[in-house]
């Protein structure tokens, strides 16, 4: 099984990489770690934790969505509701609150999910965030738990990976034929101390 380490990044889209900075890095106070750009577009990333960050692509002519409340219903194409990013307990959410509070930023009150404590935004962007700390007394990470009253099929075989439920890999690729080919990124590799850090 593949060790996966956390959300290396979530990619979203900004038309105003400033406001988007203002917000990230120095209201939330994540640190700005790398930046890419050339003409007609850039790719700023920020770092959430150790493992995860948040990313933002600036491209001409994008202009900010309309909010949508996270978590409502919407029909037709859609592939993103909200992200949660995680805070390790509820002074950290109360802290955020109170900054996007002073800053004029919309924030919903504490939300009681029952594993998770909440609280919802939006960025300058209008791409709906919610700041989430754990309840410790309830851990569905080691304890999973199914309250849906009708849970899927899938769903109701349980909570760990089910082998066979996909064809088997039957050809690795051989170690000579694994080509990693450069991206614009590889200007980090060649200057490892970066600039403006």
């Amino acid at each position: 099984m593949p060790c996966y380490t956390g959300i290396n990044h979530l990619a979203m889209v900004t038309g105003d990489m400033d406001a988007t900075i203002r917000f990230w890095r120095d209201l939330l106070e994540m640190r700005l770690v790398a930046g890419l750009g050339s003409k007609g577009y850039r790719h700023y990333f920020l770092e959430i934790s150790e493992h995860d960050m948040i990313a933002f692509f600036e491209w001409p002519e994008v202009k900010a969505v309309t909010e949508k409340d996270h978590g409502v219903p919407v029909k037709g194409p859609v592939v993103f509701d909200h992200v949660s990013i995680g805070v390790a307990d509820d002074e950290d959410l109360w802290e955020i609150k109170d900054r996007l509070e002073a800053a004029d930023f919309w924030v919903s009150e504490v939300i009681d999910h029952g594993f998770i404590h909440s609280i919802y935004a939006f960025d300058p962007n209008g791409i709906p965030i919610e700041f989430s700390a754990p309840c410790p007394d309830v851990d569905v990470r080691r304890h999973p738990q199914m309250h849906d009253r009708h849970p899927t099929k899938t769903a109701l075989e349980g909570s760990e990976p089910h082998p066979g439920k996909w064809p088997a890999v039957v050809r690795r690729t051989p170690s000579d034929d694994r080509m990693i080919y450069p991206g614009e990124g590889v200007v980090f590799a060649d200057d490892g101390k970066g600039s403006g850090g």
